[in-house]
């Protein structure tokens, strides 16, 4: 029997402890997690009871755990967004493989200086474009691979943020400042640039995108507004961003519901209603999304030009009911429809009857991002172990749907000016 592939965690927050490191609950055999660094002592309680790190092996920084000898065959670094890159070039000289959280940075030699790196040392890089591995990506990359629709002609993808999300993350919380962190075509939405390049198989050669930051701001504030949603708003009753909403009494979001890990999880390392509310009217989370600091956009939209005569549109909204992709692929033998919300694709082909592709019943496993985590975290373990060789999300991979992200940002900030990659 293969000894576990061994992980240090850099950054034990949503994604790094909750999303990749809790793969080892269910796959003991395959991973275990035997360090991590975090600032918040909290957090690292979290690491030493749900994946047994002895204490000697929690580290106050990433700094103080990579100045340790080598712990682990994987250095999982899931910091902030402008943090990855240092983090990352640190582990790979210290003999580590890395699984990158997204994006990689938003300074494009930083990219492509970890791309170098990856290259001179020999070492894994994986980016966690994680809608790679789940079932439904799997199921449109397999029909086009097939050549179900013909020569792929249109792609239209949209990017439903969700209302609630868009305050959550990128109005309240830790995105919520390109400044800060990275622009939103970019954090939020690489997945998106990522499955674009992958489903179209051949180089972007121009981008085009228009959007901006429409709604979240002070000029929208309804009278009577608070400053924190507990501190007597007036417009509480008939706002759907109210916090108390969204992280208490919603039963999709809610402490109550099914929010209690995430996002509730977020505000409090115990949320209860007692402790949220304490949040909500101390921290961030409380905040009117109408007196945030926040900055980046909240709906986006971005034309592109792949070889070949082939378009896409990709379109980004916050202004969404629920949080899910569609997707539209039009070709020369028929049209294929996805709903990643339903979890089903809808195949068209011209002159015969639809077909309906159901992948519900092929999630062996649940867990965030329509399984793709998890997936991520399988093809992960199994490329260090020497189970798998071929690298899905690669750095090579994931720096070419940067640059697309990174050019469709300069073109919204220019007024839409059409951008040529290989100018870029």
């Amino acid at each position: 029997m293969t000894q576990p592939v061994t992980f240090a965690v850099c950054g034990c927050g949503a994604r790094g402890l909750e999303a990749y490191a809790a793969y080892q609950d269910g796959h003991p055999e395959e991973m275990q997690v035997v360090a991590g660094a975090d600032v918040r002592p909290e957090r690292l309680a979290m690491l030493r009871q749900r994946c047994g790190v002895p204490e000697e092996r929690c580290f106050a920084s990433d700094e103080q755990l990579l100045a340790q000898p080598k712990l682990a065959d994987v250095m999982i670094v899931a910091t902030q967004d402008r943090q990855h890159v240092s983090a990352a070039l640190a582990a790979l000289d210290k003999g580590y493989h890395v699984l990158l959280e997204k994006p990689i940075s938003p300074d494009l030699e930083q990219c492509r200086a970890l791309l170098e790196k990856a290259h001179k040392t020999g070492r894994l890089v994986v980016v966690c474009h994680v809608l790679r591995y789940t079932p439904f990506y799997q199921a449109v990359k397999v029909c086009l691979d097939r050549g179900d629709v013909g020569k792929v002609e249109t792609i239209d993808a949209v990017e439903n943020v969700a209302y609630w999300h868009q305050a959550h993350s990128f109005v309240r919380g830790n995105w919520r400042r390109s400044d800060e962190t990275s622009p939103m075509i970019l954090q939020k939405s690489c997945h998106d640039m990522d499955l674009l390049r992958w489903l179209a198989d051949r180089p972007c050669l121009r981008v085009q995108s228009f959007g901006s930051l429409d709604y979240f701001t002070a000029e929208n504030a309804p009278e009577g507004a608070a400053a924190r949603c507990l501190d007597g708003c007036r417009c509480k009753d008939e706002c759907p961003y109210d916090a108390e909403k969204i992280y208490i009494t919603s039963p999709d979001t809610g402490v109550h519901g099914r929010g209690k890990e995430w996002p509730c999880g977020v505000l409090t390392p115990d949320p209860t209603e007692e402790t949220l509310r304490e949040a909500l009217r101390t921290g961030p989370y409380g905040r009117c999304v109408f007196h945030c600091d926040n900055n980046v956009v909240d709906h986006q939209t971005v034309n592109l030009e792949f070889a070949g005569n082939l378009h896409a549109t990709f379109t980004m909204t916050a202004f969404t009911r629920s949080c899910h992709r569609t997707i539209r692929i039009t070709g020369t033998r028929g049209e294929l429809e996805g709903d990643m919300g339903e979890n089903k694709l809808y195949l068209r082909p011209f002159g015969g009857e639809e077909r309906v592709i159901d992948l519900n019943a092929q999630k062996d496993e649940i867990s965030g991002h329509g399984g793709g985590d998890f997936g991520l975290m399988k093809h992960f373990c199994a490329l260090v172990s020497g189970r798998e060789s071929q690298v899905s999300t690669g750095i090579d991979a994931s720096v070419e749907s940067h640059v697309m992200a990174l050019a469709a940002e300069a073109s919204r900030l220019d007024g839409g000016r059409t951008i040529t990659l290989a100018d870029f």
